[in-house]
């Protein structure tokens, strides 16, 4: 299966990934958290191992036409690691940097922060993620993601200040599944 094809089904109505819940936690002066889920009748070790672990290689071969790269800058790529995503030319962001907190391959988990890059506007000074990947009474997944955006002074966060990110993440993640629904012996 070519990675176009992989691209071609990402419009097709056979994805099961959708956002089956979404809530907004809390907003106050310096903080701002939300929670999304997400379900794949993909089982959670493929996503994890396809989206998480091998996502310097997979992801930037699946998204060509936004994402040149994903380099692995400081560390091993397990907990402590400094990851960068180089965007194309010609895109709002050309890179964020972000750091892997926790990477727990037995519960699927994973946690990191975004430390710098243009997706870190003048009023945010961070934002930390926490992806877990659970399984389904079905075999699949539920993907469970928290965004904690830390902002500056007293910026209050809107959520439709977040609602581009929220997407391209939302892509990203239907693409991967998409791949791995065509190709049922990737990532086993």
């Amino acid at each position: 299966m070519s990675f176009k094809s992989t691209q071609k089904a990402l419009h097709s109505s056979r994805l099961t990934s959708f956002p089956s819940h979404q809530s907004f936690i809390y907003n106050r002066m310096g903080f701002a958290s939300f929670t999304d889920e997400y379900t794949s009748a993909v089982a959670p070790s493929r996503i994890f191992k396809a989206s998480i672990l091998d996502s310097h290689n997979l992801i930037p071969k699946l998204l060509p036409q936004g994402i040149k790269s994903i380099e692995i800058i400081q560390g091993d790529g397990g907990a402590g690691s400094i990851k960068q995503v180089n965007f194309i030319d010609g895109r709002n962001f050309s890179s964020v940097k972000y750091h892997i907190d926790e990477l727990n391959e037995d519960k699927y988990t994973y946690n990191y922060t975004l430390l710098e890059g243009d997706a870190l506007v003048e009023n945010l000074e961070k934002i930390t993620y926490e992806v877990k990947f659970e399984s389904s009474s079905s075999g699949g997944t539920i993907s469970k993601v928290t965004s904690k955006y830390y902002t500056k002074g007293d910026f209050i966060l809107k959520e439709e200040d977040i609602k581009s990110g929220k997407e391209k993440v939302l892509m990203m993640y239907k693409v991967v599944e998409a791949y791995l629904l065509q190709n049922p012996d990737a990532y086993v």
